[in-house]
């Protein structure tokens, strides 16, 4: 439109199926750059994408244009089938139902592309499960236990 102007900025999270350290360090760089072709594809701007073996954290900034749920359905439904494709994964791979999406100010931006960038020095100091949940209370997201991801040492 061409009266309509915005300024979204957008960290998504969502996580392997169960909680699953599938995701490999020697295929992770082809997975992120077939995400990014997602995001850039669909015209939203792809400003930071980095994770771990269990999750995955997106920071976009995001159109009017774009519906988010739907460009997270097609970056896990494509990414899923990308990865089943290629044999990265000696295991059906999945991700796991949800996500979470949190909204940042343009100042934050550096500090973000910096901490999703730096994920796998962050998390060997707190686990998933302590930042997610630190992220939606600092958000003052409402949630209910039953309807988070699947925890691994839930499940075990």
């Amino acid at each position: 439109m061409a009266d309509t102007f915005s300024q979204i900025y957008i960290q998504i999270v969502f996580a392997v199926k169960g909680r699953q350290s599938l995701i490999q360090t020697s295929w992770e760089t082809e997975l992120y750059k077939y995400i990014t072709g997602i995001i850039q594809n669909r015209n939203q701007k792809l400003l930071a994408v980095n994770g771990m073996p269990d999750h995955i954290h997106i920071l976009i900034g995001m159109s009017t244009s774009c519906c988010l749920s739907d460009l997270v359905r097609e970056v896990k439904k494509s990414s899923n089938e990308f990865i089943n494709s290629k044999g990265f994964s000696k295991f059906k791979f999945y991700w796991q139902n949800g996500f979470g999406a949190f909204s940042y100010h343009r100042s934050d931006l550096d500090r973000m592309i910096s901490y999703i960038q730096n994920q796998k020095e962050h998390h060997s100091k707190k686990s998933f499960k302590e930042e997610y949940l630190e992220l939606l209370k600092e958000f003052r997201v409402d949630f209910k236990d039953e309807y988070l991801f699947d925890w691994i040492e839930d499940i075990v």
